[in-house]
Formats: structure tokens, C-alpha cells, sequence
């Protein structure tokens, strides 16, 4: 079985899952960042599909951001300015490319927690 990323987002100042917060992903090496997909979290909080996988779901270190002041402002949260979180950023490593990783990002604006599930 070939390895994937997956990821998903929960609300947990209204305890509901975080539709509609863009997602990128980045490669990181000696050579720089390079993005490798753009998403959208859906209603039930997760992307459509992988944001990596196949040939492209590789050994390496990777980062993803969550941009989730904006999805908090568009909930009618008033946030300082600027926001104590704006975007998110999850620094992880895949060291099995056959695994499927999953990173989920539970956030508030004032606090954010990330593991890796299944």
C-alpha cells in the first residue's frame, strides 16, 4: 500500500469541525520550500482528498499551514490585531513512505494542538 497525508481541523472554541480554511502544503530541503498542494478544509473539516501521495509522497521534511485567523474572523470572532494565531504552521517529517500520516490541527484562536492519528 502506497503512503498518504491526510489531514483534517477542529473548531474547539465552538466545538465543531473547520470547514473552509485553506491548507498548503511545503516540501522543505537545503534547497528551500516548495509548495506542494493548496486546499480547502470541507464541511466535515477535512480536504477532499490526500494532500500527498503516490510517487510524490516521499521521505523528507514537510510543513503545513493553516490559515485560521481568517476562518475565526468569518465566525465572528473578534480577533486583535494582529491575531495572538494567524496562521498555523506544523513542522513534521515522513520517515516511512508506505504509512499513512494523518495530522489533524485542533484550534481556538488562542491555542492550537496537533498528533498523528490515523
Amino acid at each position: 500500500m502506497a503512503g498518504r497525508l491526510t489531514t483534517h481541523v477542529l473548531d474547539t472554541a465552538r466545538g465543531v469541525p473547520g470547514g473552509g480554511i485553506p491548507v498548503s502544503l511545503f516540501r522543505l530541503s537545503a534547497e528551500g520550500r516548495q509548495c506542494l498542494a493548496r486546499s480547502v478544509t470541507n464541511a466535515n473539516g477535512r480536504t477532499d482528498a490526500p494532500l500527498l501521495e503516490g510517487e510524490a509522497f516521499a521521505v523528507g521534511r514537510y510543513e503545513l499551514v493553516f490559515e485560521t485567523a481568517a476562518y475565526f474572523r468569518a465566525h465572528g470572532v473578534a480577533l486583535a490585531d494582529p491575531p495572538f494565531l494567524d496562521d498555523v504552521v506544523l513542522r513534521f517529517a515522513i520517515a516511512d513512505a508506505g504509512a499513512h500520516y494523518h495530522v489533524p490541527l485542533l484550534a481556538s484562536p488562542w491555542s492550537y494542538t496537533t498528533y498523528r492519528g490515523s
